[in-house]
């Protein structure tokens, strides 16, 4: 099983959501994004840190420098299409992998998703974006 899929599986069987992880360059660093209903605690992070540091020595042989586990924040990442449904009326940061209409950037509401498309309504139009070109996607917080 690779990293990811090992972090995955390991962070959803104690209960939480695994929302992304974060590798650096050369490896040595991992951040580790996760959630729950109700919010993460710092206690949250402190029993899942430690989870993973046993598995990875136990499971895997990766060789790294630092684990940190974190919420996803108010900005949290949307990547998966359950992520878009879920957020279905949040504001959300869209950037595409293809320009739609000459544009890469947009910013709007989410709409929910259909048949693999994201509905985004953006100045009052309702766009369609395939989540296949969704290069990066991020909700806009209520401050």
């Amino acid at each position: 099983m690779d990293l990811y899929g090992l972090l995955e599986s390991a962070v959803t069987g104690l209960g939480y959501e695994f929302v992304d992880l974060e590798v650096s360059q050369r490896g040595k660093f991992l951040r580790l994004f996760i959630d729950k209903q109700g919010g993460i605690t710092v206690d949250d992070c402190a029993f899942v840190s430690n989870h993973l540091t046993r598995l990875m020595a136990v499971e895997l042989d990766y060789d790294y420098d630092r684990l940190e586990v974190s919420s996803p924040g108010l900005d949290r990442v949307l990547r998966k299409e359950a992520d878009f449904a879920r957020f279905a009326g949040e504001r959300a940061q869209i950037k595409l992998r293809v320009p739609l209409s000459g544009r890469k950037n947009y910013a709007g509401v989410l709409r929910g998703v259909k048949d693999g498309e994201l509905q985004l309504e953006v100045d009052g139009a309702l766009l369609s974006l395939s989540i296949a070109n969704v290069d990066k996607a991020r909700l806009i917080p209520n401050i």
